[in-house]
């Protein structure tokens, strides 16, 4: 697994817009946070391009995060928000030059799909809060998203000695490569080009904004697929706002979760705080060893080390 650079002092990094559309008032906190942490920061020709909700055409999206893939210079480039859209343009990148360069790609939701393409290819990246989550107050305020994407960007450590309130669904211990991000994205990328080998790794899901049989439907996909079968462990991040029916399907996303990998034997923890949660959205790294431990006490431990 190729493993990009901490970042250091001084370092450039650069905003890349890959699904809907912002604005330079919704960046404007990011970008004062990341020079406070004496970073350099970026703002690239066409970030702010509008193209009905998408941030320019999925040409002008994908030349944008080019130049920046191909910037030997850039260190880390962090998308700017989700929404829809990335999955139209990824076809149209070329890894080449990023490969002999690697640099880090921070993002969540919709960023999947570049998650997932970098695995495929063997570079890690970093499942985290992007810049439309980041509030005016981030420069002054401790928030558990940012301390622990400051601390995995600069030195390396991911390290949640609790997981806070999650809920033990099978205890055990392993260690393997963590890999994953919204579930919505993962079903969507079945059979493409992108598809994600779960083989031997722990799978990590969150989602937003669905319909419980949604839910559902995209994991009975994931096990007729296989991509549950062969997992090292499962942890399950926020499930925020579900929807239900009129008549109701009668089970939460947890449950639904649960009956699709009860039949297995690795750890699963659920509600652990990652994914759409704003700036409680603690930092995984996706493709490195991620030591996972779900305790029979109810208690989940996680940690990686680049």
């Amino acid at each position: 697994m190729i493993t990009p650079k901490c970042l250091q002092h001084g370092d450039r990094v650069a905003i890349a817009a890959t699904a809907r559309k912002v604005s330079p008032d919704e960046m404007a906190p990011a970008i004062h946070l990341l020079q406070s942490w004496g970073l350099e920061v970026i703002v690239p020709e066409g970030l702010y391009a509008e193209e009905h909700q998408l941030a320019g055409s999925d040409a002008h999206r994908a030349e944008v995060l080019q130049t920046l893939l191909d910037d030997d210079e850039v260190a880390a480039i962090f998308c700017a928000r989700g929404g829809y859209g990335t999955v139209r343009m990824v076809d149209r990148l070329c890894w080449d030059r990023f490969l002999q360069h690697p640099k880090w790609l921070v993002g969540y939701s919709d960023v999947t799909v570049l998650h997932s393409a970098l695995h495929k290819m063997g570079v890690a990246s970093i499942h985290g809060i992007m810049p439309i989550n980041i509030p005016a107050d981030a420069e002054h305020v401790d928030h558990p998203a940012l301390l622990s994407l400051h601390q995995l960007l600069f030195d390396g450590t991911v390290d949640y000695t609790t997981l806070g309130d999650c809920r033990l669904y099978r205890s055990g211990q392993t260690v393997a490569p963590m890999v994953g991000g919204n579930l919505s994205m993962l079903y969507s990328q079945l059979a493409s080009a992108t598809d994600l080998d779960t083989d031997g790794k722990i799978l990590f899901i969150e989602d937003l904004d669905e319909y419980l049989y949604h839910i559902d439907r995209m994991m009975t996909a994931l096990r007729r697929a296989g991509r549950l079968d062969k997992l090292k462990g499962l942890v399950v991040g926020a499930m925020s706002d579900m929807h239900d029916n009129a008549i109701p399907f009668g089970h939460t996303a947890e449950e639904i979760v649960w009956d699709a990998v009860k039949d297995y034997d690795y750890p699963v923890v659920m509600g652990c705080p990652f994914g759409h949660i704003g700036t409680d959205n603690r930092a995984l790294v996706f493709g490195i060893d991620t030591a996972l431990n779900v305790a029979s006490d109810g208690t989940a431990q996680l940690s990686t080390q680049l």
